[in-house]
């Protein structure tokens, strides 16, 4: 069974995005980039929200991420995608398919076809969704060296209590952590 894992960075505050959307504050380093093409080889296929997805889509494609970053670039070009939202009429990245609605008993199905793991990157609002639904099956939260004060919390909208386990911490010399978790059922 493919597993949906959830892969996003956060400042010790717990914001994935500044209060304007803004993600300067991202710390990497070659040991992040590192796990990043790990992650990406053991996934097929990208969920994203509209908004990351704009973001993705307006950036991967370009001669600067080619150029910059041609290994994350290649995967995340080539890689299936799929973005959530009510409101784009068109996908134009390459491999995306555009789901207007999501319907947790459809995603169970993807979940059940054969393949690799699929990831969330960003997508706060789709994040809180799939994971109120219970469809998530691992969080890899990367906490940044960075408190903002104000911003967009990655968990919003959460009704119900989500117990978690730690699986695995990393610490980079950056002094990015990543946290591995899996929900565990109360």
């Amino acid at each position: 069974m493919r597993k949906i894992l959830v892969s996003n960075r956060v400042t010790v505050d717990g914001f994935f995005a500044g209060p304007n959307g803004e993600i300067d504050w991202h710390v990497v380093g070659e040991e992040f980039n590192e796990t990043a093409i790990d992650q990406l080889n053991s996934v097929d296929t990208l969920l994203f929200g509209r908004v990351t997805y704009q973001l993705m889509a307006d950036y991967w494609p370009t001669p600067p991420a080619l150029r910059d970053d041609p290994i994350v670039a290649g995967k995340m070009n080539s890689l299936s995608k799929i973005v959530f939202s009510r409101t784009l009429a068109k996908v134009d990245w390459e491999n995306t398919r555009l789901v207007n609605e999501i319907n947790p008993a459809e995603i169970r199905k993807m979940k059940q076809q054969s393949g690799k793991d699929m990831v969330i990157f960003g997508s706060g609002s789709l994040v809180s969704n799939f994971s109120q639904s219970g469809l998530i099956d691992e969080y890899r939260i990367f906490i940044n060296p960075v408190i903002l004060g104000s911003g967009k919390p990655l968990f919003q909208g959460i009704k119900d209590r989500l117990h978690l386990k730690l699986l695995s911490t990393k610490i980079f010399k950056t002094g990015l952590v990543l946290l591995q978790y899996v929900p565990v059922k109360q």
